[in-house]
């Protein structure tokens, strides 16, 4: 059996997981392996609850940005669907997203329904539609709706957090540390968006998350809370 204590188990551990990934939890554990290596493990638990919690969330945001544009496009007795864009609203990366999205439908020879479009859209694409560039044209008269508990209605409340979100995920997604990020205010950003577009699902999300729990049991000391900067102004949009 594995010695799981001995410093042979640690050394290999560090070896295969490289010195460059280690690097972000050396400079916490000052020197000790085996804090290292325990913080490693707790980023990886942090991670997996966060991205459990963020997949609910996801789905109601989409969800209730599809409905309200659906229902601008219906009473305006436009053509097709509102992801058709018979109005030329959304930019080349936009049209892009929803190009692949369709393609990626097509490859499984499914029917092109709207349910199947709208799981096929990124996190990424529903994060920008929120931001400025679409105030006039999709905000104001279609998707404030989908958040008919902000008071005032206004875009950056939302903007703002749901574009961190987005950042957080993609982080989750390629296995980046998270421990130094202020994980308590990214949990209550997602509760904040979710109670906006219904209470009942922020209390779903919440009722089922393990997100607090597993905070709770970080190892070492608390990194002091990172400045979060204007995530309309500084996040970098992605494909995931």
């Amino acid at each position: 059996m594995v010695d799981v204590t001995s410093p042979i188990h640690l050394n290999t551990l560090r070896a295969r997981l490289t010195r460059e990934r280690l690097a972000s939890y050396d400079a916490v554990a000052r020197g000790s392996d085996a804090e290292a290596i325990a913080l490693y493990e707790w980023n990886t638990a942090a991670s997996a609850a966060f991205f459990a919690s963020l997949q609910g969330f996801e789905v109601v945001l989409r969800n209730a940005l599809h409905r309200e544009l659906t229902t601008w496009h219906t009473a305006r007795r436009l053509p097709g669907e509102w992801y058709d864009d018979p109005q030329d609203l959304l930019d080349d990366r936009g049209q892009r997203d929803i190009y692949e999205a369709r393609r990626r439908v097509s490859v499984r020879r499914r029917p092109i329904t709207r349910g199947r479009v709208v799981s096929e859209l990124s996190f990424g694409f529903w994060r920008y539609l929120l931001t400025s560039r679409y105030e006039q044209s999709l905000w104001t008269p279609a998707l404030r709706h989908a958040f008919p508990e902000l008071r005032p209605q206004r875009r950056r409340e939302v903007a703002d957090r749901v574009a961190r979100l987005h950042l957080l995920r993609n982080r989750l997604a390629h296995h980046e540390p998270i421990h130094r990020r202020d994980l308590e205010t990214d949990y209550a950003d997602l509760l904040f968006v979710a109670a906006t577009m219904c209470p009942h699902a922020a209390a779903w999300i919440e009722r089922t998350s393990t997100v607090l729990a597993v905070i709770s049991q970080r190892p070492g000391p608390r990194p002091p809370a990172p400045r979060r900067p204007p995530a309309e102004r500084s996040a970098r949009r992605t494909a995931s």
